[in-house]
């Protein structure tokens, strides 16, 4: 984050002779300036219009800040870039808040949830019909990514409760795509839209094994910031909010999937209106703030996130001296899971109950 420049500067400039400078100049370069990152997913691309039709801008302004919102090329990248504080907040699956910056020691909080996959994140073949198939048999994906917890809650839903059965090889989420198309040797792949969709495409003997349609709920897009940024300047919570839920009314209130919102969304996506909106059809969004407030508040949460912390602690994600799967303590809808002297992540309800109550 960059804070404003002392004001000490304008009389030392005064009094060796300068100009005083122009307030409103003077103003805007007090402001502070936060810089959200993102990646090109369905689940995000509402920050493109926000963008192009200056809805950041205008919520920043009434906060007094200025919010950069920031398409970057690589997912991983953009989380590493949120941990070295590069970012003010970045654009993520729920799990991957858990697994990298809170398994790191960053107090990270979810203060957005903006959708869940409803089918956009899926596990293919090229070679068997079923689950079960997959059995000592390689599967292509981002290794520890919702990919990887898609798998494993696939073979679990198969009563396949042991999933070394099946060997994971590591690919980034930049070249699993045209590694699936070009190369046959890769029979198996799991990855989310909009690869999943080039990949059924371009290789029609794919099948769909599991997707996230059957898990509801557990493969959750969210928005995350450092729990002390959020304390230090609650501006920026409720200006990403408001300009989130203002573009979210728009979105919803289009009567047709041609409308000017899904052809900005489209086109920053690099696909079509039918591209676009059949993966909005696979995503469940959450259009109005009391909505996201509830899921964020309800047991099912709490249910997930157990789920999502067995995952991580068995695949090593909460680091080599971890000593339990409550080594690290996870706030969600009124529980504490895990060790309370020590909270990494939250999920906090109070920016879109706040929008929810129109105190935003």
């Amino acid at each position: 984050m960059r804070f404003p420049k002392t004001l000490a500067l304008l009389g030392i400039a005064a009094a060796i002779g300068f100009a005083a400078p122009d307030p409103a100049a003077a103003q805007a370069r007090e402001k502070n300036t936060f810089k959200v990152g993102y990646v090109v997913y369905v689940g995000f691309m509402p920050l493109a219009y926000m963008k192009a039709e200056g809805l950041m801008d205008a919520w920043g302004e009434k906060f007094g800040i200025d919010v950069e919102l920031i398409q970057i090329n690589d997912y991983v990248g953009s989380i590493n870039q949120f941990i070295a504080g590069e970012l003010d907040a970045v654009a993520v699956a729920g799990m991957d808040a858990l697994t990298m910056p809170a398994a790191g020691g960053v107090d990270t909080s979810i203060f957005l949830v903006t959708d869940y996959s409803n089918g956009n994140d899926a596990l293919l073949s090229r070679s068997v019909d079923s689950v079960e198939g997959l059995l000592d048999d390689e599967v292509y994906l981002l290794q520890y990514s919702v990919s990887h917890y898609l798998l494993n809650r696939a073979l679990a839903e198969a009563g396949i409760d042991a999933p070394w059965r099946v060997k994971t090889v590591n690919i980034s989420d930049a070249e699993i795509g045209a590694a699936y198309i070009t190369q046959d040797s890769m029979r198996n792949a799991a990855s989310w839209n909009p690869i999943v969709a080039e990949m059924l495409d371009q290789v029609p003997e794919t099948r769909v094994l599991f997707d996230s349609s059957q898990i509801p709920g557990e493969i959750m897009d969210v928005f995350i910031a450092r729990t002390d940024t959020l304390a230090e300047h609650p501006e920026f919570g409720k200006a990403l909010t408001g300009a989130w839920y203002e573009a979210m009314a728009v979105m919803h209130g289009e009567d047709t999937r041609d409308g000017p919102m899904h052809e900005i969304m489209a086109s920053a996506m690099g696909t079509d209106i039918a591209g676009f909106a059949g993966q909005v059809d696979q995503t469940h969004f959450f259009y109005t703030p009391g909505d996201a407030a509830d899921f964020l508040n309800a047991e099912s949460s709490v249910r997930i996130m157990d789920k999502v912390r067995t995952f991580s602690f068995d695949e090593g994600l909460f680091g080599a001296g971890a000593a339990s799967v409550d080594e690290i303590g996870i706030e969600v809808g009124g529980t504490t899971l895990g060790d309370p002297e020590n909270v990494k992540l939250r999920l906090d309800s109070s920016f879109a109950g706040m929008a929810a109550a129109g105190d935003i």
